[in-house]
């Protein structure tokens, strides 16, 4: 278990998923590791790799993957989302979100998940707000500037990298697989 730890954190580094903003929120200063000369924060991968593993237990304690969402309006975050959702067997929504969704019952696109995943939360804003109104908890891959205004799991990590992004969503992905009993962890995933 140790080795599988060690092994993602260091492609986490690979991916520069431990790279920070300049500026920070007051909520995510307990994951930032120190400040570079040039003030950018370097995040925690320790404590990034850990939320990882309690958001894929919050995924996992969804009986059925279809009533959760993933929604990424980030353009980066499309590509990981859609592959996400098609191992998880989520809900994804990449690209515009459509306001309302989450709370207007009239509109055809009305959907009433169990959870929903974002990969920012400043750029998804109103899909983190439209959840906290109907109480739906969220799962947010958030950076040092992101605010946690209404994220019940925050995943401390860099947010605006393609690499970072992607991998985040396929160690997530990787887990779930393996705490649903679909992959086996002897075996490793490609």
């Amino acid at each position: 278990m140790a080795l599988t730890k060690e092994e993602d954190i260091q492609m986490m580094l690979v991916c520069k998923t431990h790279l920070g903003t300049r500026n920070i929120e007051f909520n995510m200063k307990r994951y930032v590791f120190r400040r570079t000369a040039d003030g950018i924060h370097i995040i925690h991968l320790g404590k990034s790799w850990e939320k990882a593993m309690v958001a894929a237990r919050a995924i996992v304690a969804i009986e059925n993957p279809a009533d959760i969402i993933v929604a990424s309006q980030r353009p980066y975050g499309s590509r990981a989302v859609l592959k996400f959702s098609q191992y998880t067997g989520a809900q994804a929504l990449a690209g515009r979100w459509m306001p309302g969704t989450l709370t207007n019952q009239i509109t055809t696109k009305y959907l009433e998940p169990r959870l929903l995943m974002v990969t920012d939360p400043r750029m998804d804003a109103q899909a983190v707000k439209e959840a906290a109104y109907a109480n739906i908890p969220v799962i947010a891959l958030a950076d040092t500037d992101s605010p946690l205004e209404h994220v019940d799991v925050a995943i401390p990590a860099n947010n605006k990298g393609k690499e970072s992004i992607a991998l985040l969503y396929w160690l997530l992905a990787r887990e779930v697989q393996y705490l649903r009993g679909t992959l086996n962890r002897a075996n490793g995933w490609e």
